[in-house]
This record gives C-alpha cells, sequence and structure tokens, in this order.
C-alpha cells in the first residue's frame, strides 16, 4: 500500500470516529430531553427602550394646558427661588425653562438650570403660566425687552404672570401691575425695587406673598415655597 493511500485511509476513519461521535452525542442529548436548538446561533435580542426614549416619547404627548414658563438670569439667579417652585409645581405639570440664551445657567450659589428653549420660540398658547425667578442676575434683566413682551403677551392672554424677589419689578416696568397689589423683595437699607413698583402704579404690600387676580408676586427666597404652592392652587381652580 503506498504512502498516500494509506493517509488517506487513517484521515477517513478520523472523519467516521469524528461523525459518529457527534450523531452518539446528538442522539444521547435528545433521550435526555435537550433541545438540539439551543446549540444553534442565537439572534441578538431586540434593544429594549431606554428611559430616555421613553420620556421623550411621553413629552410629545404632554398636555400644553399643563406646561409651565420659567424665566431665570443666564447667571446669577437665585437657586432657592427656581427650584423650590419647580419642585412644588412639578407635581402636576411639565416645567421649560429659558433666558437670554441656551445651554447651562447657573445659579448665585452655584446649581445648574438646563435652558433649552429660546425665548423666540415661546408661544404663551402652550402655557398655563410664566413664573420669572429673581437673583441678583436679574437686575441687568429689568429693562429687557424680550422680557416684557413675553410679560404682555402672557397677560394678555389671561395666563398667570407670577415674580419672586426683585422680579416683580420687572413686571412692573413691562406695564402689567397698574392698580395691581403686589410685593417685592427690599431691605432696610435698599428701597429702591419698592419705587420702582410705585412708580409703575402698583399698590405695594409688605407681605411674603401677594396675589391679584391672575399676578402672583412673592419677595424673596424664604417664600419661595409659599410662591409656588400659590401659583400651583391659583392653576387649580
Amino acid at each position: 500500500m503506498t504512502e498516500i493511500n494509506y493517509g488517506i485511509i487513517k484521515l477517513m476513519k478520523k472523519r467516521f470516529i469524528y461523525s459518529a461521535v457527534l450523531i452518539i452525542v446528538g442522539l444521547g442529548l435528545v433521550l435526555w430531553g435537550v433541545p438540539l436548538a439551543l446549540f444553534a446561533p442565537q439572534k441578538a435580542p431586540s434593544t429594549p427602550p431606554t428611559t430616555q426614549h421613553i420620556v421623550n416619547n411621553n413629552l410629545t404627548n404632554i398636555n400644553m394646558e399643563k406646561k409651565i414658563l420659567m424665566v431665570v438670569a443666564f447667571k446669577d439667579f437665585r437657586d432657592e427661588e427656581y427650584f423650590i417652585p419647580k419642585k412644588v409645581l412639578e407635581a402636576g405639570f411639565f416645567i421649560d425653562t429659558t433666558s437670554t440664551q441656551k445651554g447651562i445657567a447657573v445659579g448665585s450659589q452655584g446649581s445648574e438650570a438646563v435652558i433649552h428653549i429660546g425665548i423666540d420660540e415661546i408661544n404663551s398658547e402652550n402655557y398655563k403660566a410664566i413664573i420669572f425667578c429673581g437673583g441678583p442676575g436679574m437686575v441687568n434683566e429689568l429693562e429687557n425687552q424680550d422680557f416684557h413682551k413675553l410679560i404682555k403677551d402672557f397677560y394678555q392672554n389671561n395666563k398667570v404672570v407670577a415674580a419672586i424677589c426683585i422680579s416683580p419689578a420687572l413686571l412692573a416696568k413691562a406695564g402689567i401691575l397698574g392698580d395691581k397689589k403686589a410685593t417685592v423683595w427690599s431691605s432696610a437699607l435698599d428701597k429702591s425695587f419698592i419705587k420702582i413698583l410705585e412708580e409703575n402704579g402698583a399698590i405695594y404690600k409688605d407681605n411674603p406673598v401677594v396675589i391679584d387676580d391672575k399676578i402672583v408676586t412673592a419677595n424673596g427666597p424664604d417664600a419661595a415655597e409659599e410662591f409656588g404652592k400659590a401659583i400651583k392652587e391659583l392653576l387649580s381652580n
């Protein structure tokens, strides 16, 4: 027998033995009740929707009558005056936040607020209320004509208009506080914001929170929770 023939016979024997082993193992698995499909290549399971996908999908279905717009200074808004009312109102409403630009607004105490909607994208018909937060950064925005336009638009469309800390002075300068009772931040050494209210026809009240028709004002961070609750109650009526 030549070496070539001997090699071929040896290779065929190996293949026969290998095939026989596979057949025996397969029969054994079947007899033991193990489905051979387990050894077939498996398709990767489809990826379930992530929480973010679910949230985004739900946002598209939000009732516009359940939305509130909050306005902050892009730099140095007062942290408590944004986050505390926001927490109160989120139990029932979806909050949009705007400022003079998109991005990350930074509070005077270092907190951050995501600004995802520009002022030019806002339609008052999509909201129940607008809320202006205070803080040192808002001092520079008291003459902001874009803010004034928003205030007038919401007020003329019979929406709730609210402001806390020094921001009631912004409402006064926008011209909606004539003969309206309102409060604003002040101190023993600084009554300038009270003067702004009174010069624009408002009736100043030295109270933490003041409601006059659909206008809600508050005098500072200590009144932030009461301010949020007052807005929520007004919107619920």
